[in-house]
């Protein structure tokens, strides 16, 4: 079982900075690839940034894209981050982290595990 404990939302200005942070447990957490989807009000879940378990492939959204980075610790962390820079009002929303068969395509749309999620809001 592979359990995930999102960290680091909160409320930020526009045009600031967030990490958010997934604490991944269970064994073969390296060979997940990893991914952030959000879901805002009245919208479906979508997914933001991917990772796979070398950190050799990344998706990213086009509309973060440039602003977020998607990076993970496959050492002793445990650990993958979201970094989100040049925050905007659109960007708030619950985000989750997810874990699954590791692939860009299989993280995106399928992934097996998911966190509580931790909520961003980013004032105008």
């Amino acid at each position: 079982q592979v359990q995930l404990v999102e960290s680091g939302g909160g409320l930020v200005q526009a045009g600031g900075s967030l990490r958010l942070s997934c604490a991944v447990s269970g064994r073969t957490f390296s060979t997940y690839a990893m991914g952030w989807f959000r879901q805002a009000p009245g919208k479906e879940r979508e997914s933001v940034a991917a990772i796979t378990w070398s950190g050799g492939n990344t998706y990213y959204a086009d509309s973060v894209k440039g602003r977020f980075t998607i990076s993970r610790d496959n050492a002793a962390r445990n650990t993958v981050y979201l970094q989100m820079n040049s925050l905007k009002p659109e960007d708030t929303a619950v985000y989750y982290c997810a874990a699954g068969v590791n692939t860009i395509v299989q993280v995106t749309t399928t992934p097996k595990y998911w966190g509580q999620g931790t909520q961003v809001t980013v004032s105008s």
